[in-house]
């Protein structure tokens, strides 16, 4: 299989090389914002397994996009992209088409993917509260809730209200409390900020091995991302990862996921490798490489994700949190949150 074709900021030269390719029946064409060093050890296994050859194009956004602008010219068969705002606007943008599958029926629970077959999930991830060690020990036992409590004015970090994890956050306190209780909520929490928010999720843990906040926000899998990193390991261990909300409704979970392309020209090898992908053996790989959850029942998380304990994730389904994505734009615009 020709692995890694394109590089994550190459647009421009994906376009061409995938005009240049020569598009057989037996191989099947996916639009990744994935990165490759996660995709490339399960799509090498998927070739070396069924002989149908991949191609991919890597690109950090844009892609549902550019989807729409090939219209029926588009080669692309598959799009796999994180955060659930991602998948809904793909199907919003019309360049999706439903699947009716068995196996990814059986391989997927209804809460993790489209009643109508639009898209499904692949792997999950919690939005965690991470605290610090120094300040609350061991174990915080916090709640999103009790983020926008005033004894927690000027301890708290995150990065833009506006991107799409946080969206997808305040989406569920929409779903679980309504919009009027939310903003309030919002208000809150924007009150109790240390600083504008700013970084990305591992920089809020830096924040917090800094001393500048003791609380922040950030998904789950950065914890083990950072202590594999030997220049990010001190961060990680500054701080304990929490799993609110185990008293009521759970700890929000956003999902990465996939589409089938509108105008598929491999239909037939993308909805093999849909289902291939929601299989056993690509399930224990996304597990084993990104340390995400995996979505099918009966695979395990890895060792490191395990030993960070069980919980309960979020009852609401995912397609219903992201209903309310709209709204919550609208909040973070009302309380002015990034500002």
């Amino acid at each position: 299989m020709k692995k890694g074709i394109f590089g994550l900021s190459a647009l421009a030269l994906t376009t061409s090389l995938m005009s240049a390719t020569a598009f057989a029946s037996e191989e099947v064409n996916i639009y990744s914002n994935r990165q490759a060093n996660l995709l490339n050890p399960i799509l090498e296994q998927y070739t070396k397994d069924t002989g149908v050859k991949v191609n991919i194009v890597f690109a950090k956004k844009g892609l549902a996009d550019r989807m729409k602008r090939e219209g029926r010219l588009s080669k692309a068969d598959l799009l796999l992209t994180t955060d659930i705002s991602r998948l809904v606007e793909a199907v919003d943008f019309g360049v999706t088409q439903p699947v009716s599958s068995d196996v990814l029926e059986d391989n997927i629970p209804a809460q993790y993917r489209d009643p109508d077959g639009e898209w499904f999930a692949l792997t999950s991830r919690v939005r965690n509260i991470y605290t610090s060690r120094e300040v609350y020990g061991d174990v915080a036992n916090i709640t999103y809730e009790e983020l926008a409590d005033p004894k927690y004015k000027g301890q708290i970090c995150t990065r833009s209200g506006k991107h799409p994890y946080n969206v997808a956050l305040i989406s569920s306190m929409i779903s679980h409390h309504g919009e009027a209780e939310a903003k309030v909520w919002l208000e809150g929490l924007k009150a109790n900020l240390a600083r504008k928010p700013q970084g990305n999720d591992r920089a809020q843990v830096k924040a917090i091995k800094e001393g500048v906040c003791s609380i922040a926000l950030g998904n789950s899998y950065y914890l083990g991302k950072m202590l594999k990193d030997p220049k990010q390991v001190a961060w990680a261990e500054a701080v304990n990862i929490n799993f609110p909300n185990q008293e009521n409704h759970g700890a929000h979970v956003n999902v990465s996921g996939m589409v089938l392309a509108k105008y598929a020209p491999n239909k037939g090898n993308a909805v093999k490798l849909m289902e291939y992908l929601s299989g056993a053996k690509a399930q224990e790989m996304y597990a084993e490489v990104n340390m995400e959850y995996p979505v099918k029942a009966g695979i395990k998380a890895s060792e490191l994700v395990s030993s960070w304990g069980e919980f309960n994730a979020d009852y609401m389904p995912v397609a219903e949190i992201a209903k309310h994505r709209k709204a919550a734009l609208r909040l973070l615009d009302e309380v002015k949150f990034d500002l």
